[in-house]
Formats: structure tokens, C-alpha cells, sequence
């Protein structure tokens, strides 16, 4: 009895659906959820899958333009976070639980 292992080879299109999959759980979520901490893991989630598509693309069209854009996706996202996450822990300090209602509570 032989087995005979057969090799896939991972292409381009498997990280483009993979990256459809995982923007659209981001969106689900976002759209869904009221959490502010929960919304803001999927605005992440949405970043990271586009990212995921830009050095696909650089790839695939062997381009380094793809990779220069996830660069500065990452430095949006990373002022996203310290923004982002200044303005929830206000939110938790005046309320014990943070939902996307209690945006109306930084109006001066």
C-alpha cells in the first residue's frame, strides 16, 4: 500500500480570500457590536486584512508600492490606537461599561 502526499502550493488567491474572510468578520463585528473595545478589536481586524491585500498585491505584481501603503496603514493605525484608546478609558472612568452610546458623555 503506497500513500502518495500530495503538495499544495498556497497562491496568491488564497490570501485574497483570506483577507475578504477577515474583513468581513471585522465589519460584521463593528456593525453588530456595541462594545466600544470590541469595535474598536474589529476596526483593527479591517486594517490588518487590508493590509494583508496591499502586500499581496506587491507581490503578486512584484511592486514594492503595496508594501510603502501597509506602512502607512500601520501609522494610522497606530495613532488610531493612542487615540482610540485615550478616549475609552475616559469613556470607563466616568461609566463602569463602555458601548458606543456613551460617545454622547465627551460633549463638554
Amino acid at each position: 500500500m503506497n500513500l502518495a502526499i500530495s503538495a499544495t502550493t498556497i497562491g496568491a488567491q488564497h490570501y485574497f480570500i483570506l483577507g475578504a474572510i477577515l474583513f468581513t468578520i471585522g465589519a460584521t463585528g463593528l456593525l453588530l457590536r456595541r462594545n466600544a473595545i470590541v469595535m474598536f478589536m474589529c476596526v483593527e481586524l479591517m486594517l490588518n486584512a487590508v493590509n494583508l491585500t496591499f502586500v499581496t498585491f506587491a507581490k503578486a505584481l512584484n511592486d514594492s508600492a503595496g508594501q510603502a501603503a501597509v506602512f502607512f496603514t500601520l501609522i494610522v493605525a497606530a495613532a488610531e490606537v493612542a487615540v482610540g484608546l485615550a478616549i475609552i478609558v475616559a469613556i470607563f472612568r466616568r461609566r463602569q461599561g463602555a458601548t458606543a452610546d456613551d460617545i454622547d458623555l465627551m460633549k463638554g
